[in-house]
């Protein structure tokens, strides 16, 4: 599992390398509902910009102190010229403090390319899939002429299948994460999820092609201790997720968009590609952006908790963050009222790992309180 660490940790120099091995096109996406499937068709790497959760003082002029600190994380990279082997930047839209994250990096540190693709919110209209459908036409008809190539069924069709391999790979490592003594951390499934929004999924694959028998066969060198889930906020806080772990506890499944959010479901086949790829994302686990009216994360969320036999669920919050803040007195009241304890944890860009670990510490002590009892 070491390899998934490594891309991550080292992902600049992974697209770097990519660039200058493939003479292929790099672009930067803020958010997961852009449709990798037609980047691939195009032959294009997308890399999921994401923070460094090091302190910054670059942001300041160009997006409010009170937006969230993951938006100003990442924009901060941009400033600070991390990303300039990006030959484009996208963005779904998704949130107004991830969008000015993306408007300020256009305007300071413009690339050769950029788009902004109008991802509905209100995903539960049937009207959102026809809407998708012709917002995708678009993007990839931008892309076509970006890269002067056109995009044909069959490489739709090819980019479809890199993101499903991915999608199902990922799904069987999930799946063996429900067993009594699950083979992989939390931390470990963490890595193996960030590294696939940064590296050519096509090699990603192979590589957790390989791995997943060794894993199914995997003894874990530790006790498994509460079982535990994350969920809320965008979350790549790796320190956290080691410290929670190093408590005696395991993270045995998450709710994020950088976890099961990112791959819950795939492209299902229709003669009309660009639709099949519109009804994946308008159906897959919602953000919270984009649920409502009917609040449909719910019952995925304690549906996700039964079926890995979750203790108790930390639910996270980066600073500022609207939608989260909104949707998270409903989860925590509805998780808890159907069994599972909460524990709410509000992140900022630097995590205060002592003053964290009091809190799972005592979150971690009363369940097993309630397990004596």
């Amino acid at each position: 599992m070491q390899k998934f660490q490594e891309w991550f940790e080292n992902r600049h120099e992974y697209a770097k390398e990519w660039k200058q091995r493939t003479g292929g096109k790099v672009i930067g996406y803020f958010c997961t509902y852009v449709p990798e499937e037609i980047l691939y068709a195009a032959g294009v790497l997308p890399v999921r910009i994401l923070g460094s959760h090091e302190p910054q003082d670059v942001t300041e002029p160009h997006i409010f102190g009170m937006f969230c600190p993951f938006c100003r994380d990442c924009l901060a990279q941009g400033l600070k010229g991390r990303f300039d082997y990006l030959d484009g930047i996208t963005i779904a839209q998704s949130c107004l403090h991830i969008r000015q994250a993306y408007t300020s990096w256009d305007l300071h540190r413009p690339r050769e390319f950029s788009y902004y693709l109008p991802m509905p919110h209100h995903v539960q209209s049937k009207r959102a899939y026809p809407f998708l459908r012709s917002e995708l036409a678009a993007f990839k008809e931008a892309v076509e002429k970006w890269t002067g190539k056109t995009i044909s069924d069959a490489d739709l069709d090819r980019g479809i299948e890199i993101m499903n391999t991915s999608r199902r790979l990922m799904r069987e490592v999930y799946e063996l994460r429900k067993r009594e003594n699950p083979p992989l951390t939390g931390l470990e499934a963490m890595y193996l999820v960030l590294s696939g929004q940064m590296v050519d999924k096509r090699e990603h694959n192979a590589y957790l092609e390989q791995k997943l028998k060794e894993l199914s066969e995997r003894q874990p060198d530790r006790q498994t201790g509460e079982r535990l889930m994350i969920l809320g906020s965008e979350d790549d806080d790796t320190a956290f997720m080691a410290m929670a772990e190093s408590l005696g506890t395991t993270f045995v499944v998450d709710d994020h968009c950088t976890g099961s959010r990112y791959f819950w479901n795939r492209v299902e086949p229709q003669e009309d590609r660009l639709m099949a790829i519109a009804a994946r994302y308008i159906d897959r686990p919602a953000c919270p952006t984009k649920d409502w009216p009917e609040r449909s994360r719910l019952p995925h969320i304690l549906k996700l908790a039964k079926e890995w036999n979750v203790q108790g669920a930390i639910v996270m919050q980066q600073k500022f963050c609207d939608p989260h803040e909104l949707d998270i007195p409903a989860i925590r009241k509805y998780l808890e009222e159907n069994g599972v304890p909460t524990l709410f944890l509000e992140f900022d860009v630097t995590v205060p790992i002592g003053q964290f670990r009091i809190r799972v510490e005592a979150f971690l002590e009363m369940l097993r309180q309630e397990d004596l009892f």
